[in-house]
């Protein structure tokens, strides 16, 4: 199955892509009650620690737990 395309305005990302396309292998959104959640696991990984279901009323109200910053270069 091939992976959807995600557009995404975040540069400072690790994932940003050429064309606003994000390069993780999997995404991470949850709504923003659940923001400052810790999952303890590395972003874009195989997998993540989390089960639970919510339903936002709008798409403002939701965040992606997918970014990390991009390292910087000397």
């Amino acid at each position: 199955m091939a992976k959807p395309l995600v557009k995404c305005s975040v540069s400072n990302c690790t994932f940003w892509g050429d064309n606003n396309t994000c390069h993780a292998d999997a995404i991470m959104i949850d709504i923003d009650n659940h923001a400052n959640a810790s999952y303890d696991e590395e972003f874009a990984g195989e997998s993540f620690d989390s089960d639970h279901q919510d339903r936002a009323r709008t798409s403002s109200s939701t965040c992606c737990h997918t970014f990390k910053p991009k390292s910087k270069q000397s």
